[in-house]
């Protein structure tokens, strides 16, 4: 075990570290810590607090924590929406009639367009989340979002407007690019304001978010399905801007995170933070402050200002694949089958206003699941959730594929439509929710910014391929599996269970300063929960 020791007298000209001048005022002001017993002490009764506190104590402790770690996550609403929303214009009858060909006596929209609608606004996403990270290091989380906010506003606009599916698809691509900023900014947000029995909470509102969207959705199209004019699908759009401007005041409102204040130098805004955010006593927001100093000094040491290059180096590169394969995994384990829910149904033989019934049903029940998914977190652990409920998810997979398989009716076409909920249903209760928490847990408190980013770009590098095949599989016009799907998507979600098996670490319970040591000491996935770490470790 190497313990860091710091230099007592760091150099006046800011090089100490090779960063510029902002980190100099970082790492002068911090070196303090490590340097001095009494604010030691006071970093070690501060982490030693937060392990003592239990989930409902840190509820009632940190109210205005959890509201505004909720208030950051409600932004992915608005992708969650838009996602849910093109699955549900392709099964429209309007929107058909409108835009689609002629195809056994019925009108489809062609599977390239409706690959096209899915995969554009995941294509924005992706230059967004790369975007999010070296913008959220320079403006912090609260001014990023913002800028996010008033981005998504105007972007909707040629959405609404737009007349034919190519412009509807370049809409669909602007949109995307507030929402790569969201999905990369939410989780580490929301992870770095709570305390550590809440993180498993909090970060999992990111799936009800995505459950919030799709019932809003499935509401509104059911409502306008049976509109035979362009109303049918402009309403639905037209709702996207009911969620910018009352997030981007809220978000306005909200506190910086400490920890990204600390990293920029700005202690006495971070202490002003802390207190905002649930501790009002002086002395235990001092503590909190000299524990959330001494991780970011230790993580300092490891290098300067952070580049993306740096998520490659050392035992960030084992942080960076773990990240990115938890974020890449929530698109093999059937939950594209959610994302395409009303489509599914008719595809399993369903009629068109019943599967958008079904669909609201689908939502809902996910709504539910993601309730549920808060006492899980408070009761395993991530490694342990996210294991059996792929597990479980396999299994649903392979029934609907064997019920797809056999002589059809209209019982085999309702037990794939419920087979097809359940699989919806287990991954909003397990793997979606605490997907997240894995997320914001794994990477440096140095690197979140860019990691949580570079992460949900691997989600995209899966999905963009990933639609184009769910779509070829459902369309009639493609391949028309149905749910002969869920053979496919059990393969590929047994990879998953396989690599998560062998590589996924237990952090539920570690501070940020305990899961550094565990990833710099080279800890096997499968010994992370056994493994003790003192209070006094700097290393």
């Amino acid at each position: 075990m190497s313990t860091t020791t710091p230099d007592p007298d760091p150099p006046s000209d800011g090089h100490h570290h090779d960063a510029g001048a902002v980190d100099e005022k970082v790492n002068v002001r911090q070196d303090e810590v490590l340097a001095n017993p009494e604010l030691m002490n006071d970093a070690f009764e501060g982490e030693n607090l937060e392990h003592q506190m239990g989930v409902w104590d840190a509820v009632k402790k940190h109210p205005w924590a959890c509201f505004w770690a909720f208030t950051m996550c409600f932004t992915i609403v608005m992708e969650s929406f838009d996602m849910f929303l093109n699955g549900n214009f392709v099964a429209l009858p309007a929107f058909q009639e409108k835009y689609g060909v002629q195809h056994g006596g019925e009108w489809v929209i062609p599977t390239r367009w409706q690959s096209a609608l899915f995969q554009a606004g995941q294509c924005g996403a992706f230059v967004g989340v790369f975007l999010a990270g070296p913008i959220t290091n320079r403006l912090g989380y609260r001014w990023t979002t913002i800028l996010a906010l008033i981005l998504m506003n105007a972007t909707i606009f040629i959405s609404f407007f737009a007349d034919s599916l190519a412009l509807l698809t370049v809409g669909q691509a602007l949109e995307g690019v507030p929402w790569g900023f969201f999905i990369a900014n939410s989780p580490a947000y929301a992870s770095e304001i709570v305390p550590i029995s809440l993180r498993g909470a909090c970060t999992a509102t990111l799936q009800m978010s995505w459950s919030i969207g799709s019932i809003i959705v499935a509401g509104a199209t059911y409502g306008y399905n049976k509109r035979n004019d362009e109303w049918a699908w402009r309403v639905p759009l037209a709702l996207q801007w009911l969620f910018p401007t009352p997030l981007l005041i809220l978000v306005f409102l909200a506190p910086e995170s400490p920890w990204w204040l600390i990293r920029r130098g700005r202690k006495d805004e971070a202490l002003r933070s802390i207190k905002r955010l649930g501790s009002k006593d002086e002395a235990e927001a001092q503590r909190s402050l000299a524990m959330i100093e001494r991780t970011v000094e230790i993580e300092s040491h490891l290098g300067g200002s952070p580049t993306l290059l740096d998520l490659l180096k050392g035992t960030d590169l084992r942080r960076t694949i773990i990240t990115c394969l938890m974020y890449a995994s929530q698109n093999f384990a059937g939950n594209l089958i959610a994302n395409q829910a009303t489509y599914f149904f008719e595809q399993a033989g369903i009629s068109p206003d019943r599967a958008f019934q079904l669909n609201l049903i689908n939502s809902c029940l996910q709504f539910v699941a993601n309730i549920g998914s808060w006492f899980l977190t408070a009761w395993f652990g991530r490694r342990t959730i996210y294991l059996w409920g792929t597990a479980t998810n396999i299994l649903l997979l392979v029934l609907l594929g064997i019920c797809a398989s056999i002589a059809q009716n209209n019982a085999t076409n309702y037990a794939q439509a419920i087979l097809g909920i359940l699989i919806s249903f287990g991954y909003a209760l397990s793997l979606g929710p605490i997907s997240y928490t894995i997320i914001a847990e794994t990477s440096s408190v140095r690197l979140r910014a860019l990691s949580t980013g570079v992460g949900r770009a691997a989600y995209y590098v899966a999905e963009i391929p990933m639609i184009y095949l769910a779509s070829q599989m459902l369309n009639t016009t493609g391949w028309n599996l149905a749910g002969r799907c869920g053979y496919v998507w059990a393969g590929t979600a047994l990879v998953c269970w396989v690599l998560a098996w062998w590589g996924l670490p237990e952090l539920k319970h570690r501070s940020y300063r305990e899961i550094d040591i565990l990833f710099n000491r080279k800890v096997k996935a499968r010994d992370f929960k056994k493994t003790v770490i003192d209070v006094r470790d700097n290393e």
